[in-house]
């Protein structure tokens, strides 16, 4: 299961959301679990909801520890049984981009 989300503070006296948003991507990164950020998204890979729901609520909660309000956008691609879909999508496109124009 592959979920991208973005997560950040609204409110608050700041308009810049960098250190907010580096402490839910910290979370992410402690889990444990395969991830990548993006400047738009950071999108995190495992076995079912249960485990990839529960690094995004921490996320989540990080960030509301710094701002009143949080906004969370969120997209997930759910396909049991595959697992190391954060590169092999991206590899999959790079072999189309790289090969005979036609399809």
């Amino acid at each position: 299961m592959l979920v991208a989300f973005s997560v950040s503070p609204l409110g608050g006296e700041s308009d810049s959301v960098g250190e907010a948003v580096a402490e839910a991507v910290r979370v992410v990164r402690e889990s444990g679990l395969p991830n990548e950020t993006t400047a738009m998204f950071t999108t995190v890979e495992g076995e079912d909801w249960d485990e990839v729901m529960a690094v995004v609520k921490r996320a989540v909660q990080a960030v509301q520890a710094r701002a009143p309000r949080v906004s969370l956008v969120l997209k997930a691609d759910i396909r049991p049984g595959h697992t190391g879909q954060l590169r092999a999508k991206v590899d999959r496109v790079e072999r189309y981009l790289s090969g005979p124009t036609e399809y």
